[in-house]
């Protein structure tokens, strides 16, 4: 079991994780929440090796056969807490132009209710012996939230070099938001068979 816990897909699960706090750290590098030039490219090269490692565990897992329960667990848990806690970081970071602002809010708030709400779906299906697959157009909506948030992370910096950076990364997080809204009811309409039946 324990060396189940510990086979690379795991531990690429793992560094996900901890890759969490290090975005986050990025950005208060002076003591308090500011988003330098520096702050954004090392909180964006950190996203991007996280977000290499979502594709690497589970492709790894399936071709030698290492899949595990907490892998299962863990994978969608970790991919929640990366999206979710870079929006949040996004949207709080007021010092410069470029976070994530305005009516673009909403589409940061449809994206972390529907996380919420499909976790408890998940959790109350799980209960009953349930089990809801992940869908391809989820994890499509999980590759663009991904793509938008690295956009959104580089941000001004990334305007010094390409300057409709920060545009793409406000667009595509609406794209994002559509998509997760669609994949919400997808979901909501699979699970309320079940609950229905009860």
């Amino acid at each position: 079991m324990a060396q189940r816990a510990f086979n690379l897909p795991n531990i690429l699960t793992y560094a996900r994780i901890i890759a969490v706090p290090l975005v986050v750290l990025c950005f208060f590098l002076e003591g308090h929440l500011k988003s330098s030039d520096f702050a954004r490219w090392s909180a964006l090269a950190i996203f991007l090796l996280a977000s290499i490692t979502d594709y690497f565990d589970g492709y790894l897992a399936r071709a030698w056969q290492q899949t595990s329960n907490i892998g299962k667990m863990l994978d969608p848990i970790a991919d929640k807490l990366l999206v979710s806690t870079c929006l949040l970081l996004l949207a709080a970071d007021t010092d410069r132009h470029g976070g994530i602002a305005g009516w673009s809010l909403w589409a940061a708030i449809i994206i972390l209710c529907r996380e919420i709400l499909v976790s408890g779906l998940r959790e109350y299906l799980a209960a009953l012996k349930v089990s809801v697959p992940v869908t391809q157009l989820a994890k499509w909506k999980t590759t663009i939230q991904m793509v938008a948030i690295a956009f959104l992370l580089a941000g001004p910096a990334g305007d010094k070099i390409f300057p409709l950076t920060t545009q793409i990364g406000l667009v595509l997080l609406w794209i994002a938001a559509l998509v997760t809204l669609y994949t919400g009811y997808d979901y909501f309409r699979a699970g309320l068979k079940h609950i229905m039946d009860e």
